[in-house]
């Protein structure tokens, strides 16, 4: 079973990123019809979408949010010896976008630094590998990125998709030091791969001739019964194994896939509402930097440590927690993309 606790690491600080262009999904009426449009504002949840302009990609909104954090935090690029980027929404097939992170950021040429392919599921697992590879030795201070931008291959006339995703980037510092625990699991189910995928573009299909092949494709059913059969457990073996009761939890942050997919999953695991945050309201449905984003963007002020547990569910098919704890002062940062100051 894919489970771990690993002590001695801390999460020094969050930042997230969105683009400001903000769409509201009311004034898609006229395109998708007035009824299918209150459905996906009702059920789903999502009004607005922040939604990159042509050009930006993941990896520019996850540079404005490493850079805001490294200033706020004083890390200099120097003392950064690893940097993860977890995306689905690479710049390139090669080279890793990591390496091009790693030149814009500025970082040593004795830093690691490589791309995972992760969606929705993907900052918990960007967490534990952040994690292992600290408490593996050689490492000091590691920063882990997650950054999508779904919009980018919905299809625009596909209201299932469009109306649903938006964008958004993420930066997490971790280093060594602190006394706090630190609990993941994490899972796979490859025989749903096709619930959420893109046929086309890549090695297996490089020029489909059906170019919706090109856009994604959701089976919906699929990963609605998907997610209701695997996150209460999911949940369940997350507290088991860091020891923790429902009380215990200071904050349920789920990746924000579909608001009355959240709220069935917080009454079947009997998790109170206020500690269920949602943000998909605002801020729709932006692959795995939800979660990220959601625990920037509804931090509360607290001069006690909080204990949060992390939840990533969807594309793989693949869901995985991390519980950890937040010491009092960490910075949760998040902002529009420019704010940091970097030329786009």
């Amino acid at each position: 079973m894919a489970q771990a606790r690993i002590q001695g690491f801390r999460v020094a600080g969050v930042s997230t990123c969105v683009p400001a262009r903000r769409v509201d999904n009311l004034a898609e009426a006229d395109h998708f019809g007035a009824d299918e449009v209150r459905k996906v504002v009702s059920m789903a949840g999502v009004r607005y979408r922040h939604v990159v302009e042509p050009g930006i990609t993941a990896a520019d909104l996850c540079r404005d949010a490493a850079v805001r954090l490294m200033e706020r935090l004083g890390w200099s690029p120097d003392s950064i010896s690893a940097l993860v980027f977890v995306t689905q929404s690479p710049d390139y097939f090669l080279p890793s976008t990591a390496c091009v992170m790693h030149q814009w950021l500025g970082l040593p040429d004795t830093c690691a630094a490589f791309d995972v392919g992760l969606g929705c599921s993907g900052y918990p697992y960007g967490l534990y590998l952040a994690a292992t590879l600290l408490k593996g030795g050689g490492h000091g201070r590691i920063m882990m990125l997650h950054g999508e931008t779904p919009s980018r291959f919905t299809d625009p006339d596909d209201h299932a998709t469009t109306l649903l995703f938006g964008d958004a980037g993420s930066a997490t510092a971790l280093e060594l030091g602190g006394d706090e625990e630190a609990s993941f699991c994490l899972h796979t189910d490859g025989t749903g791969h096709e619930g959420l995928i893109m046929r086309g573009g890549a090695f297996r299909d490089r020029e489909p001739l059906d170019p919706r092949h090109l856009r994604l494709e959701m089976d919906g059913a699929a990963i609605f019964n998907f997610t209701i059969k695997r996150v209460p457990t999911l949940v369940r073996d997350a507290l088991v194994l860091a020891e923790k009761s429902v009380d215990d939890i200071d904050q349920y942050v789920f990746h924000q896939s579909n608001r009355f997919i959240m709220k069935h999953l917080a009454k079947k695991c009997g998790l109170p509402d206020d500690k269920v945050p949602m943000t998909i309201e605002d801020t729709a449905n932006c692959g795995g930097p939800s979660v990220a984003v959601t625990l920037t963007r509804t931090a509360p002020a607290t001069e006690h440590p909080r204990t949060v547990m992390l939840i990533g569910y969807g594309v793989g098919l693949s869901w995985a927690s991390a519980v950890l704890t937040l010491t009092p002062g960490t910075p949760l940062l998040h902002g529009e993309y420019g704010a940091s100051g970097v030329p786009a």
